[in-house]
């Protein structure tokens, strides 16, 4: 039975995500172009609701397998974080409790607050929902809000294992103040690494639609071209890319590559092309 058995993967991107590892996006190292600025920032909040099945995981793992957190697996948290899991209640509830100040874990980034677990069945089980919620949750000092709900569908007519996601979130950035609210609608299928008790060798391709709307008015609409390859050993999608749309700007296309673990994405702008740098 594989470890990571009541969860999903780390969920869009899920976005990028869509996530959504995980997969990770973030600063534009060419340009300050508005646009590349939004995006990094939209791909950034879709990332950390990627990366919370990630931590749901190796939380569960740690609680119940008697786990230490220094075991090479478990790179997204460290000592600071307090790992609770009721199995009293149906469905149950995991409390992953990062303190009321910054925790710095394995993964380099700072979080604190809670995150709310409650699940009904094993990961692999048809028909079991999961569901990510938020207490006073800030990852480097953004304010994260808002749910993710995975429930696993079964076998596809490839016989692999899929999900549905739906999220719906909300990340205040502490740099500038704007609020961006995002909803997505995904699948994730998971491709590789099923049959083995080590998640680090899973790999999910996702696919599916998210929406952005900012406090400074602007709304964006992301769709996957093509599929968003995870591969939960890389901090980054490896390929895919994702169309970009809005009412008042140019379409965009954002690229991460194909299949290299790197930092590395391509955000083109009408008949220019910048370089962003991922976190």
């Amino acid at each position: 039975m594989k470890q990571k058995s009541f969860f999903l993967f780390t969920g869009f991107l899920i976005a990028g995500i869509i996530g959504l590892t995980s997969c990770k996006k973030s600063e534009n190292t060419d340009s300050n172009d508005d646009d590349a600025t939004e995006i990094v920032d939209e791909s950034f909040a879709e990332s950390v609701f990627d990366e919370v099945q990630d931590i749901a995981d190796q939380a569960y793992n740690y609680q119940t397998s008697g786990l230490k957190s220094t075991n090479d697996d478990f790179l997204k948290f460290g000592d600071c974080v307090t790992i609770t899991l009721d199995t009293t209640v149906m469905p149950r509830v995991l409390t992953i409790d990062f303190g009321e100040e910054n925790c710095l874990c394995r993964d380099g980034k700072y979080r604190r607050g809670q995150i709310i677990t409650t699940f009904n069945g094993r990961y692999r089980q048809p028909g079991t929902i999961i569901t990510h919620g938020f207490n006073n949750f800030y990852v480097n000092d953004n304010h994260i809000e808002g749910s993710k709900v995975i429930e696993n569908m079964g076998l596809n007519d490839e016989d692999k294992i899929w999900y549905t996601i739906h999220a719906e979130g909300q990340i205040t950035m502490q740099n500038t103040g704007i609020v961006r609210n995002w909803e997505a609608n995904c699948t994730r299928t998971w491709i590789n690494g099923y049959n083995t008790a080590r998640w680090v060798d899973d790999v999910y391709l996702i696919e599916g639609t998210s929406t952005f709307s900012s406090s400074n008015g602007r709304v964006r609409t992301r769709e996957i071209m093509r599929p968003l390859r995870c591969e939960l050993s890389c901090d980054h999608f490896v390929s895919g890319s994702v169309k970009i749309t809005s009412v008042s700007r140019p379409e965009m296309l954002l690229d991460y590559g194909n299949g290299e673990c790197d930092n590395i994405a391509t955000l083109k702008i009408g008949d220019r092309t910048i370089t962003i740098r991922l976190h």
